[in-house]
């Protein structure tokens, strides 16, 4: 590979990347709010807007696998946990900080919003942890298991077990922590965990179509990787 083709496959990584850890600070910021979703009569969902970036980043690590190897992958999940600690940091300093008299966010209304956010960041992590890590160990698995081949196994078959140890961690301990009624852990679980699958399906065919225009614009054989280093 040239010059040219690293510098263009390495700020594709470093935007991979920067959408990765947007999602993940996100998805702890917005936890909070929950919303019902009834899918064409079939299930009504109950799930936190937290949920909603997180395909993403599965999305982006399974593609960041494919293209630029386990160890590219787990540096971009090393890279999100420190952005979850430093934006836990900022939001504490903020609460730290007393609300003037005309200030139109107050002390009060900063907490109901960012107060539980040290116990889902801590959460979420434990939870990112353990189920990034897992995603791209399986992921691999796979991708050796089967020389290669069968794209859309390795792609959902790493991501189905992951989201799951995701989604009952983050509700484990947020529940443990009281920000939860326990009465609610298993239709969150059911609802968090069934739209993290119905969404892993949908979005193979983007894992496809990311595939072939990285494997044509760089000219890439049979399952090589983009070697950056």
């Amino acid at each position: 590979m040239n010059s040219t083709d690293k510098a263009l496959a390495f700020r594709i990584y470093m935007i991979l990347a920067s959408l990765f850890i947007c999602s993940l600070v996100v998805s702890n910021l917005i936890f909070q709010k929950f919303f019902t979703w009834d899918f064409f009569g079939l299930y009504t969902f109950e799930i936190s807007v937290g949920i909603l970036p997180y395909p993403i980043t599965f999305l982006i690590t399974d593609l960041i696998s494919e293209m630029y190897g386990r160890k590219m992958a787990n540096q971009v999940v090393t890279v999100g946990i420190f952005a979850s600690v430093f934006s836990l940091l900022i939001i504490n300093v903020s609460e730290w900080v007393p609300a003037t008299d005309w200030s139109p966010i107050s002390d009060g209304l900063f907490q109901t919003v960012f107060g539980a956010t040290v116990l889902a960041v801590a959460a979420s992590m434990m939870a990112y942890l353990f189920a990034q890590y897992i995603d791209i160990q399986l992921y691999h698995f796979w991708k050796k298991m089967t020389q290669g081949k069968h794209l859309w196994l390795r792609n959902n078959f790493s991501t189905f077990l992951s989201q799951f140890v995701d989604t009952f961690t983050v509700l484990f301990l947020l529940c443990l922590f009281g920000k939860i009624d326990w009465e609610l852990f298993a239709g969150l679980l059911l609802s968090g965990y069934l739209f993290k699958v119905l969404v892993a399906a949908l979005d193979t065919p983007l894992m496809y179509l990311g595939v072939a225009l990285f494997r044509k614009r760089f000219k890439l054989k049979g399952y090589e990787e983009l070697d950056l280093s």
